[in-house]
Parts: structure tokens; C-alpha cells; sequence
């Protein structure tokens, strides 16, 4: 590591609760999200809640889904990039830097991703002062790329969309042979678990806590659902079983590419999940179901949600409150409406009613899918209000229980088998390494870096006060 000063941001903690940070730099990033977003201190605001410390979220209408359970979503539209994966890849690129693997003024950062995490790396990279190369499918949607690019990130693309992984990795492997890339793969790098497991988790906790003060279900958390992408939002679940032993966790696919459910493959366009492989963060092994959503109802639900013909059906047909509807036409991309849809069908499943609560996220919101509805448009026409209707009685309240495997021992063991074939096979793991995941102090020992992380954070800060 050379003598360079690095440029960091939050601990985990005040990611968790940004209250705790220093009350001036708070101030100063608050005030430059809105003058000038590619500015560092911009860093700070990595986090689930807002300049008055509260959590964003919407408390989905039942008018909409038709189950009696509680659904309630956390946004995450407001983040620095409009998608919480800028905090994972904050807490990967942190943590390597922390513990000298990365050093800005002489490594070269390739973030594979298929499109949240590697928008998030290009934002949070170039902050930082790093070199960052983006690597993602070339059918991914036009956005992404611009994104990305508007960052000051690079882009490469590979063959094929959602669901070519492989071609990213290839790729990657290739990128390798110059000794000054680093690779920080969303798939493998436990700083991806642990911004999850620990601020979006406890988040997730104090949000329980603050509905029931609202007399929205009993302060515990009944489900939480999440597509898998690179898993790690899903590790969001880890902490939930240890604060709320009964809490299912429940892993979504798309229907078109059902790798853990059943070793299948296939293109789909639920763009950010469903990547034909168990990645190396995913702990199978607290997975209560899987369960498969079709990608087809995951845009058309998501055209309903953010166009005038579904507002129209919403509160016309369905008397969603028009509150409701305008926030959620803000905050909703296919991937979370993906999540909503898991969130239904668990409802229906497990039989929760009006006591439990299911919470699920939005990863990010419209604004990167635009392409993608106008595509859909053009293919199946302009939707109107009454098909709006048909779709709302479709998608979200005709949720089906087909396509749903619980997390029996022969199944959660199924799932970490099928990691052999990636990590061992491919990207050069040991039988050893894998076997040690099925014990579940492997992952609590990765959780508690939580806290050494911070603290060497803390103590960089002490001996670098101009460290940003």
C-alpha cells in the first residue's frame, strides 16, 4: 500500500443510523446530494433512512395485493446511485482498502455485475479515486450503460443478458492476467453479506419496531422475501432469524431461469436476479422456500405501477389510495415488483394474515427501465385502463401456488451442492472452503468483521483526520 490517503465514508453503524455521524459532515452531505452527487461526501449519505434519521418505506395497499397479511416494502430510490447495491459495493471497496488489497493510486477495480452493483461500483470507485471497469451483459437495459458511463466508470460488455454470468466471469478471468486489476466480485466478497446482514437487517428490525408503534403488526417480522441476484440483499435474513427465530426467509427466481429450484436455466428479464448459479455469499442454509416468478408478470405489474392507465385502475377499480399510488409509481423497478409478487405468494402459502408482517425491498425504481416499458408496449400495445384492471386481478392478487419448494435439509443441501460446479470447477475454490459454509459459525464469524471493520475505520480516521 503506498502512502496515499484514502477517501472513505460511514461506518456500518452510522450507515445503520447516519444520526451518529460527525453532525458538520452530515450537514455537508445532506446539503450536496441535491448541488453536486458526484461529490465524495456523498458517501455519507449510503443509508435506509433520511435527513431526520427516518426509514424509507411503503406500507403496500391491501386494495392491490388482496391477502389480509401486512406487505410492507423498503425504497431505495433515494440512495446516492437508486439502488442500495451502492452500498454494497461501498462496504467491498472500504474493507479491501482497510486491509490493504486495494490501493487506489496502483490497482484497477473490475466490478461484475448485471447492473445495480456494477453502476454502484462505477459511482462509488470514482469517489473513492479508483479506476473502475464495469463488466455486463450487453443486453442489459440502455440506462444501465449510461449510468455507468456518466459515473466516469468503463464499460464491457459480454454476450447475452440477465442470466449470462458465466460470460461475465470468463471475462473477468481474462482481466485478471494485468497484476494491477482487482477484482471485487459481487458474487463471492463477503462485504456484499455484510452490508446487508448488518444495516439493511437491523434496519429492517427497528422498521418492525416503528409499525407496530403504528398498530401495523406486532413488532416481529413474519417473512421477508428477496430475489437473488448476487444474494446479497437476502442476507438481510440472516439477522432477521437471529432477532425473530420464526421469520421465514424466501429466496425468488424467475420462472424462465429456475436454478435453485431445479437446476434450470434459461434468458429472463428480471433484470438484477436470477444470475443461473448459487453464489458464493447465499447461506442456503437459512432459506425457509424457494418459489419462481414469471418475468412477464414482473413488467407488466411494473407497467401498472408507473403509468397513467394503472393509476387510473388502481384507484378507480380497486380504491388504492392516489397517495399510495404516486409513491409507488417513484419507487419501483422489475425486480422489486418481482419482490412484491414473492411477498404475495408467501402470504398465500404460509396462510399470514392481518397480525403478520412480510417485508421485501425495492432494489431500485422506473427510471433504468423506461427502455424496457416502451419495449413492452410496443410488443403486447398500449395498456388501458381496463387492462390495467386484468392485471392487477392477474398478477398481483391472482399470485398461484405452483413453482414453490420449501427448504427441507435434502433441498437447502441441493442448493450448497450446486455451488461445486461455479466455485470449485471455475473460479478456483477448495472442497474445503465449501464445506466449511455448512457450519453455521462460518457465517457468524464473518458477521462479527462487522465490528472489526468499523473499528479499523475509526482508527484510520484518528490518524487521518483530512480523510476526506
Amino acid at each position: 500500500m503506498t502512502d496515499t490517503k484514502l477517501i472513505t465514508g460511514p461506518t456500518f453503524g452510522e450507515m445503520l443510523h447516519p444520526s451518529t455521524i460527525d453532525p458538520d459532515t452530515r450537514v455537508r452531505a445532506l446539503a450536496t446530494a441535491k448541488t453536486d452527487p458526484l461529490d465524495p461526501v456523498n458517501l455519507y449519505n449510503i443509508t435506509w433512512r433520511d435527513a431526520d434519521d427516518q426509514i424509507y418505506y411503503q406500507v403496500i395497499p391491501k386494495e392491490l395485493t388482496g391477502v389480509d397479511a401486512n406487505i410492507v416494502v423498503l425504497t431505495s430510490a433515494h440512495y446516492p446511485t437508486g439502488s442500495h447495491k451502492v452500498g454494497a459495493t461501498y462496504s467491498v471497496l472500504l474493507e479491501k482498502e482497510l486491509f490493504g488489497e486495494v490501493d487506489p493510486n496502483v490497482h484497477k477495480l473490475v466490478w461484475p455485475s448485471t447492473g445495480n452493483y456494477g453502476i454502484g461500483g462505477a459511482w462509488v470507485g470514482c469517489r473513492m479515486g479508483c479506476t473502475s471497469i464495469v463488466v455486463l451483459p450487453e443486453e442489459m437495459s440502455r440506462e444501465r450503460f449510461e449510468q455507468i458511463e456518466s459515473y466516469g466508470g468503463i464499460v464491457i460488455k459480454t454476450p447475452g443478458s440477465e442470466s449470462n454470468v458465466k460470460e461475465i466471469y470468463d471475462k473477468t478471468w481474462e482481466l485478471r492476467r494485468d497484476p494491477a486489476v482487482r477484482v471485487l466480485n459481487q458474487f463471492e466478497v463477503m462485504g456484499n453479506y455484510r452490508y446487508h446482514y448488518y444495516v439493511t437487517g437491523n434496519t429492517i428490525v427497528d422498521l418492525a419496531k416503528e409499525l407496530a408503534g403504528k398498530g401495523i403488526g406486532k413488532g416481529t417480522v413474519s417473512a421477508f422475501t428477496s430475489a437473488m441476484g448476487s444474494a446479497g440483499t437476502i442476507a438481510a435474513g440472516d439477522r432477521l432469524k437471529q432477532v425473530f427465530p420464526n421469520a421465514l426467509v424466501v429466496g425468488l427466481e424467475p420462472i424462465q431461469c429456475p436454478t435453485l429450484y431445479s437446476n434450470g436455466y434459461g434468458a429472463h428479464d428480471i433484470q438484477g436476479i436470477g444470475d443461473k448459479h448459487a453464489t458464493w455469499i447465499h447461506n442456503v442454509w437459512n432459506m425457509d422456500a424457494i418459489m419462481c416468478i414469471d418475468d412477464i408478470e414482473s413488467k407488466k405489474g411494473l407497467q401498472v405501477l408507473t403509468e397513467a392507465a394503472g393509476w387510473q385502475a388502481m384507484v378507480r377499480r380497486f380504491g388504492v389510495p392516489e397517495a399510495d399510488v404516486e409513491k409507488m409509481s417513484k419507487v419501483f423497478g422489475i425486480s422489486s415488483v418481482c419482490n412484491l409478487l414473492g411477498a404475495v405468494k408467501t402470504a398465500k402459502y404460509y396462510h399470514l394474515g392481518k397480525d403478520d408482517l412480510i417485508v421485501t425491498i425495492c432494489t431500485d425504481a422506473i427510471d433504468r427501465y423506461r427502455s424496457v416499458m416502451a419495449a413492452l408496449t410496443e410488443t403486447y400495445g398500449a395498456m388501458d385502463e381496463r387492462e390495467a384492471a386484468a392485471r392487477i386481478e392477474w398478477v398481483f392478487q391472482g399470485q398461484k401456488l405452483d413453482w414453490i419448494k420449501e427448504g427441507t435439509f435434502a433441498n437447502r443441501s441441493q442448493w450448497h451442492n450446486l455451488k461445486y460446479y461455479t466455485w470449485i470447477e471455475q473460479q478456483g475454490k477448495t472442497l474445503a472452503e465449501l464445506e466449511a459454509q455448512k457450519d453455521p459459525e462460518w457465517w457468524l464469524r464473518h458477521q462479527a468483521m462487522v465490528g472489526e471493520i468499523d473499528a479499523k475505520l475509526l482508527e484510520y480516521r484518528a490518524a487521518n483526520p483530512d480523510h476526506l
